[in-house]
């Protein structure tokens, strides 16, 4: 995890991909991209990018930073198209800052100019990586977006759609992609559905994206989820899709709805704030304390804490104040200065919190260090008795399909039981929602869980695990 001190709590998503395809001579591409990963910023904030096409041409802009700073009106202005593709990227440890590594990716093959942005986190990247350098592959990033493109640029004697399908059928691990040559718009959504990809419109131009809610932001209409394993080609002869051969059982990652997505997009059919408010009511059924005021960790504490307030009958409240101004800090004070970090980022409501008991809402526990200075904070302010409620079970084992958790020494809940948790964080109860809560607040059981239970769908080769 990385040492910014306001977020290091928290677990990190690995990227956010978009797509643009029109046939319309007028359409701006690059503008509806700007959009749209603004919308999936939260998904990634070390870098970003777009490719663009008018059918001929083929331009690109991408660097470190957020879409904000990356992106401006001069250079949006150039980049003239009515096809392209965008990502958002959340760099793993030790790569942050690397601009070479920033997508999407983009090289001319036998096919023409191929750009690739990528979601996820491949298994086999090191092997794929070796047996395409034994081959004569260069290779200028550290990323598995390069060996994807290696991959298909190989297959030269094969048509796009199948060189796709092809390469597509040796990854291992989890991957929605957002793949365009010129002429072409293609999304993937790995066989397991681990990370979420959906079609939509806007106008005539047709879309696909992380998340649905970028639809909405753009006025558009969400079509439907791109379905695990399914491969959708958008050209001049309009969409078309068919699967890779490989069906898996389903397995997406369920902290899609408790943490990563955002709360206004749907998901494989399931909206992300009803699932959340549901997690809520499930938690206050197995909460046993007695409380003045139930309050939210923003934001995505805030649906669970509505459903918790729902069903046990204790009072809403905005008990701490985010800041909307801070974003991401990569300011790294002396020691002395970090019990500022947290008030940077959230400040509690005094008045409703002196002599109160009080529930807290979060989704998660990772270290267990920023929580910890919350409820520090909050005793401070006065508050009587800190109840702390999760909304997901102990993530008590590693990530290693793109969420930055991939050492257990990360995690305060892999050698520590509940009990030594609520000292450790100084609350005065703690209730995780249990295993059995969750799937029944989502209402059903085809998610990956490896993180609560440590059964991973895919085997993790040996020297990764």
């Amino acid at each position: 995890m990385k040492e910014d001190f306001a977020f290091e709590d928290q677990l990190e998503e690995a990227c956010g991909v978009f797509g643009v395809y029109s046939d319309q001579e007028q359409t701006r591409a690059a503008e509806l991209i700007y959009i749209g990963l603004f919308s999936l910023q939260h998904r990634g904030q070390e870098s970003a990018g777009m490719v663009v096409s008018d059918g001929q041409r083929v331009l690109a802009q991408k660097d470190v930073g957020l879409v904000s700073g990356v992106f401006n009106p001069d250079n949006l202005s150039k980049l003239k198209g009515r096809i392209g593709i965008g990502h958002v990227r959340q760099a793993s440890s030790g790569s942050a800052g690397y601009v070479a590594n920033a997508e999407p990716l983009m090289g001319r093959c036998s096919k023409g100019v191929l750009a690739v942005a990528h979601n996820g986190s491949l298994l086999n990247k090191t092997e794929l990586r070796r047996e395409l350098e034994e081959r004569g592959a260069l290779f200028q990033t550290s990323t598995g977006t390069e060996v994807i493109m290696n991959l298909i640029a190989g297959f030269s004697k094969e048509t796009l759609e199948d060189a796709v399908a092809l390469a597509a059928s040796r990854l291992e691990g989890s991957f929605s992609l957002v793949i365009m040559t010129k002429d072409t718009l293609i999304g993937v959504r790995d066989p397991r559905g681990m990370r979420p990809l959906c079609l939509g419109r806007v106008g005539e131009a047709l879309m696909l994206s992380s998340e649905s809610c970028a639809f909405s932001v753009l006025g558009g209409e969400f079509i439907r989820d791109v379905e695990p394993g399914e491969v959708i080609i958008i050209d001049q002869n309009g969409l078309r899709s068919h699967f890779l051969e490989n069906e898996k059982e389903k397995a997406l990652c369920v902290f899609e709805y408790i943490y990563f997505a955002r709360p206004d997009s749907t998901i494989d059919g399931l909206n992300v704030h009803q699932a959340r408010k549901a997690m809520g009511r499930e938690l206050a059924r197995e909460f046993s304390y007695d409380a003045d005021i139930v309050i939210p960790v923003p934001d995505t504490g805030v649906s669970a804490a509505l459903g918790f307030s729902e069903v046990s009958g204790i009072p809403y409240e905005v008990g701490l104040i985010k800041n909307p101004y801070v974003g991401r800090t990569f300011i790294r004070p002396r020691q002395e200065q970090r019990s500022l970090g947290v008030r940077i980022k959230l400040n509690p409501v005094a008045e409703l919190i002196k002599d109160r008991r009080i529930v807290i809402i979060d989704d998660t526990i990772v270290r267990g260090t920023t929580t910890g200075k919350i409820i520090h904070m909050l005793k401070e302010t006065g508050a009587r008795e800190i109840h702390l409620c999760i909304s997901a079970p102990p993530v008590a084992k590693p990530c290693f399909y793109g969420i930055d958790t991939s050492n257990t020494k990360e995690l305060i809940a892999a050698d520590h039981s509940v009990e030594e948790i609520r000292k450790h964080v100084e609350a005065d109860s703690l209730t995780y929602l249990s295993l059995e809560g969750l799937q029944k607040a989502i209402g059903r059981k085809s998610f990956c869980l490896a993180c609560f239970t440590g059964e991973y769908p895919i085997k993790i080769p040996e020297g990764i695990a």
